[in-house]
């Protein structure tokens, strides 16, 4: 350890002065330094710079569990642990989750449904459970808003929109893309907050012309829309942090990017057995 950190520092200060701190002698490092590397040490410095490749396609957004599954996938063979370590050691980390945060204004007086989810997540096929939400991000004119919806079954977010206000087509578009994309079958559960947004007459028309079954969280309890609250956490540390310069329309192809390009066709996600959402719902066994 102590001739690895003179190794380490050797750029940056003598190595007289670095053998006289860390009690060795010059000799003795110049040897060590001199030693054939390791058929280990060999393999950890290519395993590394998997690593590193991973991480950067990721734009650094990984850790090392998603790390370690993506290299699995490309099949190299190697143990979380070992992952682990190594990213440890170069300084190499994924971005971490931010909590849930309520932005809904439930303050009105249209109706609003019954909550048909109660908190149960499952599903077995596409197209059953759809969850929505809105969220907002930063930019230089002031905020963008974002509505997006998620099929439960593989997480993939099917229709979204953004609009510099809240107003209620910003979730009609979203819907009308989700519909046009999907063409769901009668019975499907669409569930979300209790906004005026999903609330209003116009909303729930196009919800009801396709046969769709309306449910609602309960007021101020974001974990009633758990996977959809996880999911803006998820953008807004792997996309949104540092990027309040961006203009309104820089922010909407940052989104696009993330959503059509990274999120649904490359990310590999926990709660599918770090699949992708399209590569989840693409598997023999896993048709829609």
């Amino acid at each position: 350890m102590r001739y690895r950190f003179i190794e380490q520092c050797r750029k940056q200060f003598p190595i007289k002065a670095l053998c006289r701190m860390m009690q060795v002698s010059t000799s003795g490092y110049y040897e060590w330094r001199a030693r054939p590397e390791s058929a280990r040490k060999r393999a950890n410095r290519r395993l590394l710079l998997q690593i590193r490749a991973v991480h950067l396609r990721s734009r650094k957004r990984y850790g090392r569990r998603r790390v370690h599954a993506q290299l699995r996938q490309e099949g190299i063979l190697c143990s979380l642990g070992r992952v682990a370590r190594l990213m440890r050691v170069a300084g190499l980390r994924g971005r971490r989750r931010r909590g849930f945060r309520t932005t809904t204004d439930s303050r009105h007086t249209l109706p609003v449904a019954p909550n048909l989810l109660a908190r149960d997540f499952s599903t077995t096929a596409a197209n059953q459970v759809w969850v929505s939400d809105i969220t907002y991000l930063p930019c230089q004119q002031g905020w963008a808003y974002l509505a997006t919806i998620m099929d439960l079954y593989n997480r993939q977010i099917v229709g979204w929109a953004m609009h510099s206000t809240l107003e209620r087509s910003l979730t009609l578009k979203a819907l009308e893309m989700a519909l046009t994309q999907r063409q769901p079958a009668p019975g499907l559960i669409h569930h979300s907050d209790r906004g005026s947004q999903y609330a209003c007459g116009e909303y729930q028309a196009a919800l009801s012309q396709r046969g769709i079954r309306c449910s609602m969280s309960r007021k101020g309890d974001p974990w009633d829309n758990a996977p959809k609250e996880s999911f803006f956490g998820t953008l807004k540390t792997e996309l949104v942090d540092g990027w309040s310069h961006l203009s309104r329309e820089q922010a909407h192809q940052e989104v696009f990017k993330y959503i059509e390009v990274f999120y649904n066709r490359q990310r590999l996600h926990s709660a599918l057995g770090y699949q992708t959402p399209v590569g989840y719902s693409a598997a023999p066994d896993k048709a829609p």
